[in-house]
């Protein structure tokens, strides 16, 4: 086994453990990933003012994301299909994240459902919606998430339409995976997914398949899901949303200040200053040269959040420096549980939670809640 100490080494070994199609379908952006390259490309000119003979006794990177302690303010970020980056693998997530004591987010298109999760965890988590046009189905799933004891609903706004993945269309993506010879071929090389795989009977969209008429098995569910995100959603779905919830209600996908003002006045609790990780408009603004801008509008009004491009503690000190008051990690989360199961996500958190610690202390700060753009290089950051 190597020696890990960087999200880089367990995106390393996951991309050797996991199959092709769902490792790319992780590790990808949409058209031609510009903005997935951005993401991360753009946390490293931004600069940071070495401080030093100061007392860096008794540090806390402890910060409440919507009110709830966390051990970091990170949380990780809903992505579909996590159970076929390893088998369990929403549950696995939930359990490291529960542990570590930060939230964990399960997507709507998570392979393990909200009661199986809920069932292998102890303390609450947040659920991610979809809108689709299945309103019904929604408010089911809302009433599910609350049965679970899910204490913040994080509402995408960004996916009504899907954008373009190329490697997702040549690998031909599906769950579980088609028995092609090319497929058959790469699985061979993957013994240890497949092993788990064969131990598991979750391999299918948990939160949906048995929860939506007609819809019994994967040979129906493609249809179902391709005629089921919704175009038409607007701010006054929001609105239903947040009144058939009555929870914390966190919306995902907000990259435009106006945008953000719209949030604002919706009366959630926070926004996520996101670009869906590179996933749907390509050529779009990275999220932390988005993230200043909205939240200097909207700050006072809303809790803004971010994600994209965080691989590491210090780009989650960069993040919380503009304004972010809560990051979110997709990819590392995915990486960690790719190589090595729970213990590869448990690895993730420390490594960022490592890195945000010692980061923080030579900016000369002991409380990240005492830390603001003033430990940045002035002229080195987006405004």
């Amino acid at each position: 086994m190597p020696v890990i100490t960087t999200i880089e080494d367990l995106r390393q070994l996951a991309r050797r453990r996991v199959p092709r199609m769902f490792y790319d379908y992780a590790d990808t952006g949409s058209w031609t990933e510009s903005t997935y390259r951005a993401n991360e490309a753009d946390f490293q000119p931004i600069k940071l003012r070495q401080r030093v003979a100061v007392n860096l006794e008794n540090r806390s990177t402890a910060a409440p994301m919507v009110g709830i302690d966390c051990k970091m303010p990170v949380a990780i970020a809903p992505v579909g299909l996590t159970g076929m980056q390893h088998a369990d693998g929403e549950i696995l997530a939930a359990r490291a994240a529960e542990k570590f004591g930060i939230r964990f987010t399960l997507s709507t298109m998570s392979i393990c459902s909200i009661e199986d999760v809920a069932a292998a965890t102890k303390g609450p988590f947040w659920f991610q919606l979809y809108v689709m046009r299945d309103r019904d189905f929604i408010e089911r799933l809302i009433d599910r998430a609350k049965a679970a004891g899910c204490d913040a609903l994080v509402l995408t706004l960004d996916l009504q339409i899907l954008g373009q993945r190329h490697k997702d269309l040549k690998n031909g993506l599906s769950t579980p995976p088609k028995p092609t010879l090319a497929n058959i071929i790469n699985l061979l090389t993957k013994p240890r997914w497949c092993l788990g795989m064969a131990g598991t009977r979750r391999r299918q969209f948990g939160n949906i398949v048995g929860h939506v008429k007609d819809v019994t098995d994967l040979s129906n569910l493609g249809a179902w899901t391709a005629q089921q995100f919704d175009p038409r959603l607007n701010w006054g779905d929001v609105e239903w949303i947040k009144k058939r919830w009555g929870g914390k209600l966190i919306i995902k996908g907000i990259q435009d200040v106006e945008d953000a003002r719209l949030a604002a006045d919706s009366g959630a609790d926070a926004l996520i200053v996101s670009n869906h990780g590179g996933r749907q408009l390509d050529g779009a603004e990275s999220s932390i040269h988005a993230l200043p801008a909205i939240a200097a509008e909207v700050g006072s009004k809303i809790e803004v959040h971010m994600d994209g491009g965080i691989r590491s503690g210090q780009d989650v000190l960069k993040a919380w420096a503009l304004g972010a008051r809560g990051t979110y990690i997709g990819r590392a989360m995915v990486y960690g549980l790719g190589a090595m199961g729970e213990a590869g996500v448990a690895k993730a958190l420390q490594i960022i939670h490592n890195e945000l610690d010692l980061t923080m202390a030579f900016c000369g700060h002991r409380r990240l809640q005492d830390v603001d753009r003033s430990i940045l290089v002035p002229g080195t950051f987006p405004h």
